[in-house]
């Protein structure tokens, strides 16, 4: 644990303690309120701590039990493995418990390679964010609404969802939370509770919202892990970010060589462990991914004129990936999937699939029944191919090389 730490006033910074003791009244000032709760788990740091908080807080008699506690597992096929493995024994010991897990995952075309080797889509950008929605967020709703279809809410009162948000993780989050401040009647350090949302299947509440992140080290990496507080197997987790050495902004972790990062640091830091470095050709992810991105691996709309005489939308845009190049960029990620696993069984270590036999299956039909996204057949020629440039007035820029 830190040091006592003094903020810019003086006062002494709030203790380990006395931030468990706000989520408690957190969850007693809103808990009560709602018959059933649902804790969203993406298998990070936040939401395993509140996870593993809120079953000890209830064991122990600190938090009354709702009727009914279900936890929601976002599996998008794509986590960092230690996060994934200590996932699968946090999930056992929660079911042991008596807790309900639902592992949410996205339909198999939906899946993330899938998605790109079997219909060609490109990798997720910063202008194209197809990832977030098609792994986490409509498979999250989706399960979200079926298991509300059967519970009992006759006196129509909203389930309860708590999250991992915590001040501090991200600037426009902070923004957001800053701004609906004391929404719904809340109060500063009880928590972001949010009761009126436009087109919301459910209240959500933040409980630890008021934590710092040497808090959560500490509950992951000391406090989970003993039999007092659960003897949780949550230690994997805080190693995985670096623990009390990971910085607050880069203690996020996102998908497995995520190409929306500039830096995969949290890759790169679990590559560094001794224990760890079998797993290191997942850092050739990365790279293929840009390489994905390169014109001759594409297919380009040709420039044409419509029947008008005007020039049609988004003249000589690039488009999917051609089916000679998701085979191409299939068998390398395969070749990085089998190299791990090879090594795995040397070692007698966990065995890692990016791909698993139903989705490679799934691509390789895809393929064979040659699926583009809509809007593209495969006749579409090579993106790397020059094309004469049109202009509105008719005109056209011949090629000169």
């Amino acid at each position: 644990m830190k040091p006592e730490q003094f903020n810019l006033f003086g006062e002494k910074r709030i203790s380990f303690s006395e931030q468990v003791d706000l989520t408690i009244q957190s969850m007693n000032a809103y808990g009560e309120s709602h018959k059933h709760w649902g804790i969203a788990w993406s298998m990070g740091k936040d939401s395993t701590t509140v996870m593993t908080l809120i079953i000890q807080l209830i064991q122990t008699g600190q938090i009354k039990a709702p009727e009914s506690l279900t936890i929601f597992r976002a599996d998008t096929r794509m986590e960092i493995p230690p996060l994934w493995i200590a996932g699968e024994a946090i999930r056992e010991k929660a079911e042991a418990l008596g807790f309900e897990v639902r592992t949410v995952c996205a339909p198999l075309d939906l899946r993330y390679f899938v998605y790109i080797l079997g219909r060609g889509v490109p990798p997720p950008s910063n202008t194209f964010r197809w990832c977030t929605p098609n792994l986490k967020v409509l498979p999250m709703e989706r399960e979200l609404k079926e298991y509300l279809s059967t519970i009992s809410m006759e006196d129509n009162t909203k389930a309860l969802m708590l999250t991992g948000v915590r001040i501090g993780e991200s600037a426009i989050r902070d923004q957001r939370i800053a701004l609906s401040c004391g929404k719904d009647g809340s109060e500063c350090g009880q928590g972001w509770y949010q009761e009126k949302l436009a087109n919301d299947v459910c209240a959500t509440l933040a409980p630890i919202l008021h934590w710092r992140v040497c808090t959560v080290w500490d509950w992951l990496k000391i406090f989970a892990p003993m039999p007092k507080y659960g003897a949780w197997p949550s230690a994997m987790i805080a190693d995985a970010y670096g623990g009390d050495e990971a910085e607050e902004l880069n203690a996020r972790t996102g998908c497995i060589g995520c190409p929306l990062a500039s830096k995969d640091k949290a890759l790169d830091y679990v590559c560094s462990i001794p224990y760890w470095n079998y797993i290191r050709p997942l850092l050739e992810l990365k790279p293929i991914y840009r390489e994905m991105r390169h014109p001759s691996h594409r297919l380009r709309k040709n420039g044409e004129y419509n029947k008008d005489g005007k020039l049609g939308k988004n003249q000589q845009r690039m488009g999917p990936l051609h089916i000679e190049a998701r085979i191409h960029f299939l068998d390398r990620i395969l070749n990085i999937q089998n190299r791990i696993n090879s090594q795995a069984k040397v070692e007698q270590k966990p065995e890692i699939y990016l791909i698993n036999t139903e989705e490679e299956a799934r691509i390789r039909e895809l393929i064979s029944l040659n699926t583009y996204p809509n809007r593209w057949d495969g006749t579409e020629i090579r993106a790397d191919v020059p094309l004469d440039k049109l202009y509105e007035d008719g005109s056209i820029m011949k090629i000169l090389f």
